[in-house]
C-alpha cells in the first residue's frame, strides 16, 4: 500500500482542522495551507473529495471556511484515506490464474487477505483524536526545563 501525497496532506489538514474542533470556528483553507506549507489549489481538490464524503462542512462568507462534520475521536485515518484515495484497498492481482489458481488462492489466504486485514484495522484504530494526542505527547516530550 502507498499513501498518496493527496492522502498525507488530507491526513494533516483534518488533524488541523480537528485541534480547532472545539471552538467551533471554521478554518479557512488559507490559515492550513499557511500553517502546513501545502498547495492552496490541492488542499481545495483534497477537500472536495472530503465534503463529499461528508468529513466535513464548508461554511460560506466571510468567517467562513471548513468543520469536521464529527468529533475528532469519530474520525479515522481510514475514513479520511478511503475519501481521498481512489484505490485505497484495491484487492492484489492473480499471479498464475490460469496455471495454478491453488497457488493463487493460497497466496491470497495467507499472504494477501491478512495484510489488507493488517491495514484497515490499523486505520480505522488510528482515530483524529489520537494523532492529536501523539501530537501533545511529542510537544511534550520535547520541552526542556531550566
Amino acid at each position: 500500500m502507498k499513501i498518496s501525497a493527496k492522502g498525507r496532506y488530507g491526513l494533516a489538514a483534518m488533524a488541523y482542522l480537528a485541534r480547532n474542533f472545539e471552538s467551533g470556528t471554521p478554518v479557512t483553507i488559507i490559515s492550513i495551507s499557511e500553517k502546513l506549507g501545502i498547495s492552496k489549489i490541492y488542499l481545495e481538490q483534497v477537500f472536495s473529495l472530503l465534503k463529499r464524503s461528508q468529513l466535513v462542512r464548508s461554511i460560506k462568507g466571510a468567517q467562513g471556511g471548513y468543520q469536521l462534520m464529527h468529533p475528532p475521536a469519530n474520525i479515522t485515518a481510514f475514513d479520511v484515506l478511503s475519501a481521498i484515495e481512489l484505490g485505497l484497498m484495491e484487492k492484489a492481482g492473480t499471479a498464475s490464474p490460469d496455471k495454478m489458481p491453488e497457488l493463487d488462492r493460497a497466496l491470497a489466504a495467507k499472504v494477501f487477505d491478512p495484510l489488507d486485514e493488517s491495514i484497515r484495522n490499523t486505520l480505522m484504530a488510528a482515530s483524529l483524536e489520537d494523532i492529536l494526542n501523539a501530537m501533545d505527547q511529542e510537544a511534550e516530550s520535547l520541552m526542556y526545563f531550566i
